[in-house]
């Protein structure tokens, strides 16, 4: 199908799903997909925020900021995933259980209040990256209408840009979690240090940027084309005493620039472990 056909099966799809969730992000496929469902199907959906200390307050207020703009109706409800020890080890599996926290918070939600599916922001490309979390989707029963229409992340950004929806070009940005080596206990402490990291690192004009968190090891990432403004020796003095007032003990700058899933670099790839294994 061309992109014009795909946009129309998007359409198509959702009054077959009935009364309609939608995790929401704030992220240019959640978005986009919360965009077309409250289009196609007006009050019969509901975008839902999972809110916790790993998503970002900048991410939480634009998420909500772009649901007012198209009058898309939004809801933000705590998640616990802080409190799973499952979670909170971070392995590999770490996804997995953010995303099974999520999934059944939100139907219990579904089944309270009479909705038929959950949807989810899952495009094409994603098939092709370690995700644990499509894993939890499919025990949950979430449903994935970008990728049932065969739509990537270019061909989203595409017809956002088309729609003239303003994040058409919005960068990537993954949970707070996502930063953080394997291994390293998730803790709001270290979410935190993440977080005004990468808020500092946006008041320098970096648009596209990571905080990788390795204990007392920061890896800044900065996308290539942003590289050059990085790496003077006045921004090292800077980028230096920003990320030691944070706790950092050293800081290092990425020379292969930003990359989204870094960390996952650092995995052999295997299958989801179970509960206590």
């Amino acid at each position: 199908m061309d992109l014009s056909e795909k946009a129309q099966a998007l359409a198509a799809h959702f009054p077959r799903l009935g009364r309609l969730l939608v995790a929401y992000s704030g992220g240019i496929d959640s978005a986009f997909l919360a965009w077309a469902a409250h289009r196609a199907i007006g009050d019969r959906m509901q975008a839902i925020i999972g809110d916790s200390p790993s998503l970002a307050r900048t991410q939480l207020a634009d998420a909500l900021a772009f649901a007012a703009e198209h009058q898309i109706p939004v809801e933000v409800i705590p998640t616990a995933e802080l409190d799973r020890a499952d979670y909170a080890r971070n392995d590999a599996s770490r996804c997995f259980y953010c995303k099974d926290e999520l999934f059944r918070t939100l139907n219990r939600l579904r089944a309270e209040r009479g909705y038929d599916h959950i949807a989810y922001g899952i495009n094409h490309d994603d098939l092709g990256d370690y995700r644990p979390g499509q894993q939890a989707a499919r025990e949950q029963g979430v449903v994935a209408p970008l990728l049932e229409a065969g739509l990537t992340k270019q061909e989203i950004r595409e017809l956002a840009r088309a729609a003239g929806l303003r994040l058409w070009d919005k960068p990537a940005s993954a949970c707070l979690a996502s930063r953080l080596a394997y291994g390293m206990t998730v803790t709001p402490e270290a979410l935190a240090q993440v977080e005004r990291g990468e808020d500092q690192l946006r008041q320098l004009g970096f648009r596209q940027c990571r905080v990788r968190h390795h204990g007392d090891i920061v890896r800044i990432e900065i996308a290539k084309d942003e590289l050059p403004q990085a790496m003077t020796l006045e921004m090292a003095a800077t980028l230096t005493r920003i990320f030691k007032e944070l706790g950092f003990t050293f800081v290092t700058l990425d020379l292969e620039g930003f990359r989204s899933g870094s960390m996952n670099a650092l995995l052999k790839i295997k299958s989801r472990p179970q509960p206590g294994e």
